[in-house]
């Protein structure tokens, strides 16, 4: 039996990735890498993984997610996470990892900021130009 159960679902064209268990070293490192490769197979490229159940996570689990977002950055994608617990967002402070990647406390904010990139830039007001001679 696995330590990791991986669920995905889709809100406003965003893949949630609910993680719940344990992401180390082993098979349910490559059990998340091949999901996430999956998804990219898919066409799926506005990701969020969802840490709010993952109990343990270790330095290959963080390898994992860091390839995961390599993975989704190379094919135009991006990945966000959210809900990280406490022992989480200490390891990722510890790496300098949390300066990586967009980090959300919630999945109504992480779902947000996907929406705020989809607006079409609005034009900038004409500044008025003046000249001055000395």
């Amino acid at each position: 039996m696995s330590g990791l159960t991986i669920t995905n679902r889709q809100v406003q064209g965003i893949v949630i990735v609910d993680l719940d268990g344990k992401v180390a070293l082993g098979e349910t490192n490559s059990q998340l890498h091949e999901a996430l490769r999956q998804l990219v197979s898919e066409g799926k490229r506005n990701v969020i993984l969802n840490l709010a159940k993952v109990s343990t996570i270790d330095s290959s689990g963080l390898g994992e997610i860091v390839a995961g977002y390599s993975t989704l950055r190379a094919a135009g994608g991006t990945l966000k996470l959210i809900n990280m617990p406490k022992r989480v967002t200490d390891l990722m402070t510890i790496t300098k990892l949390y300066t990586v990647f967009d980090v959300y406390d919630t999945e109504a904010e992480g779902i947000a900021s996907f929406e705020s990139v989809d607006e079409p830039e609005k034009p900038l007001a004409e500044a008025k130009a003046t000249s001055t001679l000395l």
